[in-house]
């Protein structure tokens, strides 16, 4: 058979794969279905785990034997995703309604990592079993072939609560993200109710029962009247507050703030960011009120202490703490899931009309499968009581008979050829027999013990009990209100048995105020070795050990504490970094490498020049490359917010040689260059052009191969006429006065 070949727009193809690898990624990884609430990963997860028989009262089966089963059957995407969104839904500090139950490590609310899959054990939690999984074998949800079609697989479990609000989601996909907060399982359950009741509640209504997200980490949301319109239009910024209370002390001891709740943001590595940020204010003397901070969080609870000094100001301290480190927080609400096998941004109401649309089709299936159910049993038990008043007819036909299926076509369809009556009454009898297949089957398996009085009564009376049941689920399927009743009682029943106390406290609270002490203004020296460790001293200790320092210390910048301190490489680049962030000390304490406190890299750079950024506005710099490249820029170009940025254009593998403030009149001035082979050029300072900070510049010398920019000498600026040449003075005024972009004069010593 001849090839096809078929051709295509390359730009199309590429968009089609792309689209339809997008729409995988959203719909079968990242994010939830808005009936159950949960990702594959989760759902394949309980699934396989309810396949396992992991009921909550048997005993725990081993992680790694889960993981297993799920990414052999279902989930053929690695056992790290798998193991990762087991241990999440064991974790009560992540989940509003945790739905695994663990056993053994499992991770910590302060970051620590959970054991391996092969030491820890699992099993499902009551409520799960109860709420997520039951019903499975009612066909009230589809179920739809595994990845290499040998199983099947739920297309969504049947969960009788709004499980996206209960226990939140969060999920990255290609171009998008859901981040949903987790909810009071009571609040969402009377929400539901009330919308079962009014399908056109308004969020307001539906906010009289859900005050707003509920954290497994309890805190403190401050901004209530923000919530309506976060539920109304699926997204904002809700502003979160850990909960700190004042401890008098006692006996001597000092007073504590104590945090007890933290913002739900801050679990995990958060936490120990937030005790290095408060270290972090005291070493930065931001605050002088804290003595000590201690965390002594157990099993039991958060308990950060802050011990504070006598007289502390509590209020002070509390809005630093609140403006300063992750105690405030803010949590992004993105209420993204996936409907109808689309993404879509849902409002609340949305959320809790799309469930209870979920409610009423489990239900209309489950009940029309039970019904259908009872309808096959109502068949038998008429056929047993029909069966019970002709017995002896039917013992007759039996014996008679030589094969069971003559027994069976003589019931069914009167067929009497076969059989061998005692009477021709019994036969014409036996020929008007009409039982269905079903009876027949169930009349050759009755037990001669059902033939007794008293069990042919409760036969009766179990047909009496079918033909009620079979109208009161008759009448859940044909009567709307009927089908509602139900669903409320169910969930009802769930609320009673599993619902929590509300942790996070709801309410508008007050901006937090702070302002920072005035710094006092001072002079400083920045010292820096040559190995790159810096520190700022205090004026008295540069003035008693001035020779010292000069000595040992590769630079010696006199500057403010309030200034910055810009830093010029080799690179090519400025680093600029606050004078009050560098680490003061005392003349022999070591100092902090530079490369701690801004973006310098020593393995790649080398610190040529410092510059107080004070000075930019009254200065110009002069800007040489080892290649000779030179340019004068002014220094309000480096007057800038950025940490870091470049300093000049270089080409190829040029380097910056050096950078000089120029603060004398250009025009008065000379200049020297010294190259590396001895040549010597001097000419006018203002014959080398001002340029801007991005440009490459002009070439100053004419050097020769392998020759290099040695030395930059400005007489007049820097108040020196000569230097130590080879031994000798070399006086500046002997030298030639010519032109930039000269080859110089040869120096022979």
């Amino acid at each position: 058979m001849s090839e096809q070949i078929i051709k295509a727009e390359y730009s199309e193809v590429m968009q089609k794969s792309y689209i339809d690898y997008a729409m995988s990624v959203i719909c079968a990884r990242a994010l939830p279905d808005i009936r159950d609430g949960l990702k594959p990963v989760q759902r394949r997860v309980l699934y396989a785990m309810n396949e396992l028989g992991l009921r909550y009262d048997r005993p725990h089966r081993k992680s790694a034997r889960i993981v297993g089963d799920t990414m052999g059957k279902y989930h053929p995407h690695g056992d790290s995703s798998i193991y990762e969104a087991l241990v999440v839904m064991e974790q009560d500090f992540k989940k509003g309604m945790a739905l695994i139950d663990g056993h053994g490590n499992f991770g910590s609310i302060e970051g620590d990592g959970a054991a391996a899959m092969r030491y820890t054990e699992a099993k499902l939690k009551k409520f799960t079993q109860d709420v997520y999984l039951s019903d499975l074998d009612k066909n009230v949800v589809d179920f739809v072939p595994n990845f290499d079609e040998t199983e099947k697989e739920p297309a969504v479990l049947p969960v009788r609560i709004p499980n996206i609000l209960i226990n939140g989601a969060e999920g990255i996909a290609v171009g998008m993200t859901t981040n949903i907060p987790p909810h009071n399982l009571n609040e969402v359950i009377e929400a539901e109710k009330y919308y079962l009741d009014h399908p056109r509640a308004s969020i307001s209504e539906l906010m009289e029962f859900i005050q707003g997200p509920d954290f497994p980490t309890g805190g403190i949301v401050i901004n209530k009247k923000d919530l309506e319109h976060i539920y109304t239009n699926g997204t904002g910024r809700i502003k979160l507050r850990g909960k700190v209370e004042f401890e008098k002390g006692t006996r001597g001891k000092r007073d504590k703030l104590v945090i007890t709740e933290i913002p739900y943001t801050m679990i995990g590595a958060n936490i120990s960011k937030f005790l290095s940020d408060v270290v972090t204010l005291i070493e930065n003397k931001k605050t002088t009120d804290i003595v000590d901070i201690s965390n002594e969080s157990s099993k039991e609870g958060i308990r950060i202490v802050l011990e504070l000094k006598k007289n502390a100001d509590v209020e002070r301290l509390k809005n630093l703490l609140y403006k300063k480190t992750k105690l405030e927080d803010t949590f992004g609400v993105n209420m993204l899931a996936v409907v109808d096998g689309r993404p879509e941004t849902l409002s609340l109401r949305r959320i809790l009309e799309e469930h209870t649309k979920f409610l009423y089709e489990i239900n209309t299936r489950k009940y029309t499968t039970l019904l259908q159910k009872l309808y096959d049993q109502k068949e038998v038990k008429e056929g047993l009581m029909k069966a019970c008043d002709m017995i002896d007819l039917i013992i007759e036909i039996i014996r008679g008979s030589k094969r069971l299926n003559d027994v069976k076509q003589c019931l069914i369809y009167g067929k009497t050829d076969s059989i061998r009556f005692k009477t021709k009454k019994a036969k014409e009898l036996a020929s008007k027999l009409h039982f269905s297949e079903r009876q027949a089957s169930a009349i050759l398996e009755l037990q001669l013990y059902r033939l007794v009085g008293l069990e042919i009564l409760a036969l009766q009376k179990e047909y009496e009990e079918i033909l009620k049941k079979i109208s009161e689920y008759e009448d859940i399927l044909n009567n709307p209100k009927s089908m509602k009743k139900v669903i409320k009682k169910d969930l009802d029943h769930i609320r009673k048995e599993y619902a929590l106390n509300r942790k996070t406290v709801v309410e508008d609270g007050k901006e937090a105020v702070y302002e920072e002490d005035p710094i006092k203004e001072q002079a400083v020296y920045f010292v820096m070795d040559r190995f790159g460790y810096s520190k700022t001293l205090d004026q008295n200790t540069f003035n008693r050990n001035e020779e010292t320092i000069l000595k040992e210390y590769k630079f010696v910048i006199p500057c403010l504490n309030t200034d910055k301190l810009c830093l010029f490489t080799d690179a090519g680049t400025m680093h600029q970094l606050e004078v009050l962030k560098i680490p003061g000390g005392r003349l022999r304490d070591k100092g902090t490498p530079i490369d701690n406190l801004c973006k310098y890299d020593s393995n790649m750079e080398t610190i040529i020049t410092c510059i107080p950024s004070n000075e930019f506005s009254s200065i110009k710099l002069l800007f040489f490359t080892k290649a000779g490249m030179t340019k004068i820029v002014e220094g309000s170009e480096f007057l800038m917010t950025k940490r870091s940025v470049s300093a000049t254009k270089l080409s190829g593998e040029d380097r910056l040689f050096c950078v000089k403030p120029l603060r004398k009149a250009i025009e008065e001035q000379m200049i020297v260059l010294e190259s590396a082979q001895g040549y010597f050029l001097r000419f006018p300072l203002s014959q080398i052009p001002f340029k801007k900070r991005g440009a490459i510049g002009v070439r100053s010398m004419k050097l020769s191969a392998n020759d290099t920019i040695h030395g930059i000498y400005l007489p007049e600026e820097e108040e020196i006429t000569s230097i130590d040449y080879k031994g000798k003075p070399l006086e500046f005024h002997r030298l030639k006065s010519a032109s930039r972009d000269g080859k110089g004069s040869k120096i022979r010593r």
